[in-house]
C-alpha cells in the first residue's frame, strides 16, 4: 500500500491507537535582585538547557532591603512570588522546574535568603531545583554563557568574575571586588557618583580640586548642596542614589577635566579588576602570535554611559590584557539567571558550583 492509498478504518468496537504525546513543557524562573530593583523572567526550557522561548518578565524599581540578617528574604518573596504566579497563569502552568536567584551581595549578605528561599519557593512554585548565585555569576552567564573567560559587571556596583570552568562543577571562580559601596565596588556607578558629588562639594566649599560644572548638576538634581547629607544618609537605597549621579559625571566629562579624571580613574579600577579576574592572563608572546586567550565581556547599565567611560576602559584593557578580545555581552544578569535555571532544569549546568558564589539545592 502506498502512502497515497486510503488507510483502512479501525475495526468495529476498537478505538484508534492514540498518537504520540506532545512533550511536556517545562518552565524555568530567573530572579535578579540588584541595587536598582528586582526583576524576574519566566521561560520554557529547551532540550540543551537554554531558554526555548522569549521569556515573560516583571520588574520592581525598588531594591531588596538589607537588614541585620543580610538581604531580607521575606521582603523579596513578598514581591517576587505574586509576580511569578501571575506569569505562570499567563502561560497556563502551575509550577516551575528550576529557579535561579541572582542577588547583589549573595556571597556575604545571603544568609537570610539561604535560610528561607528554598522552602518558600518550593511550596509556592513546586520547583525541583534551586540555584542561589551572586549577581556576578548571573552577569557572567548572561554575557558569556557557559564559556571560559571573564566578565566585568558594572552598574550601581562593580564586580569582575572569571573562570576557565575547570572540571565542570569542580572548577573555580576568580572573584574581584563586588564588596559594596563602603568597601569597594571601585569604578562602579555608586563610586563614580560619590566621586562626582565629592568634587561638587569641594567647589561649594571653595576647596582645591572642586568642579563648578558638577556643582551645577548637583544643584539641578538634588537642590541646595548643604541639604544633600540629609537627603542621602538616611536612604536605605543610598548606593542607587549615588549611582544616579554617575551619568551627570559622564555628561560633564567632555568639557570638565575633573569629571574626565574621575572617569579615567574609574576605567583604571575596572581594567585592574578584569586583569585580576581573567583566568589565564596572556603573555606578550601569546599576544604577538595572536593566540586566543579567552573572552572578556563588559556588561551592566553603567556602560550605557558610552564613550566618556567606555573609551578609557577599552584603552586600559588593551594595555593590561593585550590580545584578549573584548566582546559584546550576549545578555544581562536577568538573562543569566534564567539561563542558569534553564540549565539546571535540563541537567546541563557546567559552571563551578562552590557553595558561595553559586550554590545548587
Amino acid at each position: 500500500m502506498s502512502a497515497l492509498d486510503p488507510q483502512p478504518a479501525p475495526a468495529a468496537g476498537h478505538a484508534p491507537e492514540p498518537g504520540p504525546r506532545a512533550p511536556a513543557v517545562h518552565y524555568a524562573l530567573g530572579i535578579d535582585s540588584g541595587g536598582s530593583g528586582v526583576r524576574i523572567a519566566l521561560g520554557s526550557v529547551g532540550p540543551l538547557g537554554a531558554p526555548a522561548t522569549e521569556p515573560l518578565t516583571w520588574h520592581s524599581p525598588s531594591p531588596a532591603l538589607v537588614g541585620e540578617h543580610g538581604i531580607d528574604a521575606a521582603g523579596l518573596l513578598a514581591r517576587v512570588l505574586p509576580a511569578a504566579q501571575r506569569l505562570l497563569r499567563q502561560v497556563g502552568a502551575e509550577r516551575v522546574a528550576a529557579v535561579c536567584v541572582g542577588a547583589a551581595g549573595m556571597a556575604s549578605l545571603g544568609d537570610d535568603l539561604r535560610a528561607h528561599l528554598p522552602a518558600a519557593l518550593t511550596d509556592a512554585l513546586g520547583l525541583r531545583r534551586l540555584a542561589l548565585a551572586a549577581d556576578g555569576v548571573t552577569a557572567y552567564v548572561g554575557a558569556l554563557g557557559q564559556r571560559p573567560g571573564a566578565v566585568v559587571a558594572a552598574g550601581t556596583g562593580m564586580i569582575a568574575l572569571g573562570t576557565d570552568l575547570g572540571d565542570g562543577p569542580h572548577g573555580a571562580w576568580r572573584r574581584v571586588d563586588g564588596w559594596g559601596h563602603l568597601l569597594g565596588d571601585c569604578g562602579g556607578g555608586a563610586w563614580i557618583g560619590r566621586a562626582g558629588l565629592e568634587a561638587a562639594m569641594r567647589a561649594h566649599d571653595g576647596r582645591a580640586g572642586g568642579s563648578q560644572p558638577l556643582l551645577s548638576r548637583l544643584e539641578a538634581v538634588f537642590g541646595p548642596p548643604e541639604h544633600l547629607p540629609g537627603l542621602l544618609y538616611p536612604r536605605p537605597d543610598r548606593p542607587a542614589v549615588l549611582a544616579s549621579f554617575a551619568p551627570e559625571v559622564g555628561r560633564c566629562a567632555a568639557t570638565d577635566p575633573v569629571a574626565a579624571a574621575i572617569l579615567h580613574e574609574a576605567a583604571d579600577h575596572i581594567a585592574r579588576a578584569a586583569q585580576a579576574a581573567f583566568p589565564h592572563p596572556p603573555s606578550t608572546d601569546q599576544a604577538a602570535r595572536g593566540d586566543d586567550a579567552g573572552a572578556l565581556a563588559l556588561t551592566g547599565g553603567l556602560f550605557r554611559m558610552g564613550a566618556p567611560l567606555v573609551d578609557p576602559v577599552r584603552r586600559e584593557l588593551a594595555r593590561r590584557l593585550p590580545g584578549v578580545p573584548v566582546t559584546e555581552a550576549a545578555g544581562d544578569p536577568l538573562a543569566g539567571a534564567l539561563r542558569v535555571a534553564s540549565a539546571l532544569a535540563a541537567d546541563a549546568l557546567r559552571l563551578p558550583v562552590d557553595g558561595e558564589l553559586l550554590q545548587v539545592l
